[in-house]
């Protein structure tokens, strides 16, 4: 559960609305949502409202900690009303900014933030000092017309600590904020940190999660953007499928604020790939497949087959999300459920695909999903190789653990093992395989080859699906699929 800004009193952060939001209920709220398995996300914006009576903004006075410029503190506007911006490459920021989020912790135990408007986002546009820095020789396509580059937005002649101005320093002030805040959550909640980010730069998926900074083209309108938000892809629809995915999401906000302008390829990474839908009330996606096999997630009889890269033109319908597998990838799934903590207690299915000669890895590292560090001393992880070889007419899928203990703690089982991408012409004879300690069965009925897909070549693709098994994850197994060609 997330909350935006309309729980602060008069969107100041780390406030709490007494009238629509009071503490003793807020508290009883999230602890009803912890019963549950769910978490708490709050937002919290960057600016600091410029009020005597308010402790956050009197403590960032005393510890001098503000964005200045012309030597005295910056002041923009946005939701509060006037605002300064603290200057997270001050040396004492973390200190500051964590003890503001230790305080309201202390009120009320959240468990994630959301930091919006951290590009940073200004509701005015300060006039320009006589400097190029607020008048450079370039213009940048800011909005397309060419806005100057001080339009809502802190102005370049800002400076931080140390003599550096936002000139240089503008684009990093996002990933500074996380760092922040990462350092701040761990030190309230001893838990690894949950942070979505609108602004991004390097490495900040060393330091947070994040969402789809905005970007400068108008939208149509607010239809557009609400007929984009049904997607499944702005509903973090992957992680019900337990991907661990590094993806970009869209968050419907505030109506029509802007397009999003992003590769037609949003994610490429351990063979994965997501193909977005960009544009309001579009029925199909002109999406680009580097070369190889690419296998629907969704639906294994969609196959796309390049011999170089190439863009195919896809059906986009609302409910149905692109992501696509390719060939030579192995992946570790666990089923649906309606909190991530109902959703680990699945089995897992291992989904083989095969490249041309019949190989295919993959990995899953495993862990209680709140160690800050992860892969850590102990035996509070497990780490599983999977790897698939074609040998004459066996298929043999095997593993390789690492740390196996926590994952037989949590009795995680394969109960299905799918290998797509065999050639058409492949029957499945005899299952046989082992683990460590138990020998491997398939109930008579639970083994089935069908066809799917088109090769390159012009033939066919089959897939062999083995359900009914029952592998724990954490003990090495051997599954060997004798196979014969009709």
């Amino acid at each position: 559960m997330w909350t935006d800004i309309d729980y602060m009193d008069a969107y100041k952060d780390f406030t709490l609305d007494p009238i629509n939001f009071p503490v003793e209920k807020m508290k009883e709220f999230v602890s009803s949502l912890h019963k549950n398995g769910q978490k708490y996300v709050l937002m919290l914006d960057p600016g600091i409202s410029v009020n005597e009576t308010y402790g956050t903004y009197i403590r960032g006075m005393q510890a001098d900690i503000f964005i200045k410029r012309e030597g005295v503190p910056y002041l923009g506007a946005v939701w509060p009303g006037p605002v300064y911006f603290p200057d997270f490459l001050h040396p004492s920021s973390e200190s500051y900014w964590g003890g503001e989020i230790k305080r309201f912790h202390d009120v009320l135990p959240f468990d994630g933030l959301w930091l919006d408007m951290n590009e940073l986002s200004n509701f005015i546009t300060s006039p320009p000092l006589p400097s190029t820095l607020d008048n450079p020789p370039y213009k940048i396509n800011n909005a397309g017309v060419h806005r100057p580059i001080n339009n809502r937005t802190i102005p370049a002649t800002s400076y931080h600590f140390g003599n550096i101005s936002d000139y240089n320093a503008h684009n990093l002030y996002g990933l500074l904020e996380v760092r922040a805040t990462n350092k701040a959550l761990v030190n309230v909640t001893g838990k690894r940190p949950f942070i979505l980010s609108r602004s991004t730069f390097e490495l900040i998926y060393a330091v947070s999660l994040r969402t789809q900074r905005r970007a400068l083209q108008p939208m149509d309108s607010a239809r557009g953007v609400l007929s984009l938000c049904k997607r499944p892809l702005c509903k973090g629809y992957y992680s019900s499928r337990a991907l661990s995915l590094g993806f970009c999401c869209c968050i419907c906000q505030e109506g029509a604020w802007a397009s999003l302008s992003l590769a037609s390829i949003l994610v490429y990474l351990d063979g994965v790939m997501v193909t977005p839908v960009l544009k309001s009330g579009a029925d199909t996606v002109d999406a680009y497949f580097p070369s190889g096999n690419w296998f629907d997630l969704f639906n294994y009889s969609d196959s796309v087959s390049t011999a170089s890269g190439m863009n195919v033109m896809l059906n986009a319908p609302p409910d149905h999300p692109h992501v696509h597998v390719r060939e030579g990838n192995t992946l570790a799934m666990q089923g649906e459920a309606m909190t991530t903590e109902a959703a680990r207690k699945t089995p897992f299915e291992l989904l083989v695909v095969v490249d041309g000669n019949g190989n295919s890895s993959g990995q899953v590292f495993l862990d209680d999903g709140e160690d800050v560090q992860m892969g850590g001393e102990g035996n509070k992880w497990s780490l599983v190789w999977f790897y698939c070889e074609k040998t004459g007419n066996d298929v043999i899928v095997r593993s390789e653990v690492v740390n196996g203990e926590f994952a037989l703690m949590e009795k995680w089982v394969i109960d299905k093992v799918t290998i797509l991408g065999l050639r058409k012409g492949t029957r499945m004879m005899r299952l046989r395989g082992q683990e460590s300690y138990n020998d491997v069965e398939a109930k008579s009925g639970q083994r089935t080859v069908k066809t799917v897909g088109k090769t390159i070549d012009g033939g066919e693709f089959m897939i062999a699906e083995v359900s009914g098994l029952s592998l724990l994850l954490g003990k090495e197994f051997k599954l060997e699929v004798i196979l014969s060609e009709s």
